[in-house]
């Protein structure tokens, strides 16, 4: 889609813009982003921990655990580092490695409880995480000039 002027490009949300210039959602959305980094690098640490045997749910050590637990510990401890670094720097890539991630765990909750115990109220905070984010997505691009 190109006009007189040349194609135009959507730029990516940024930190310093904030209330003063009248881009309230673009500011809620970078701290909704943030707050979301701070977590998801905190579930990357404990996944870590967990695979380093610090604070397991059960002492025997990582190897004699079941092998879904296993590959769910380390695919989440990497992602959610990932997601944690790419959503801190407001980065299109890491809303979409989050966004993999939630629908993951999310997934792993619901369709194998043996892996995790199937707790419900994780799908529900992801799910509600979803919606938050997909809202202030919606009202940062409603607010972008042109």
């Amino acid at each position: 889609m190109t006009d007189a002027e040349g194609p135009q490009i959507l730029e990516p949300v940024h930190a310093a813009d904030g209330e003063a210039d009248g881009k309230q959602w673009s500011y809620r959305l970078v701290v909704f982003l943030r707050v979301m980094a701070v977590i998801s690098l905190c579930k990357g640490l404990y996944h870590w921990a967990v695979i380093c045997g610090i604070g397991a749910p059960f002492p025997s050590g990582f190897d004699s655990y079941s092998t879904p637990y296993q590959v769910a510990t380390v695919f989440f401890a990497i992602i959610d580092l990932v997601a944690g670094v790419g959503l801190w720097l407001a980065a299109p890539w890491g809303a979409v490695v989050w966004l993999t991630s939630v629908i993951s765990m999310a997934a792993v909750e619901l369709l194998f409880p043996q892996i995790y115990g199937g707790n419900m109220w994780v799908v529900v905070m992801d799910v509600l995480l979803l919606g938050i984010y997909l809202g202030l997505s919606l009202m940062a691009a409603r607010q972008q000039p042109g």
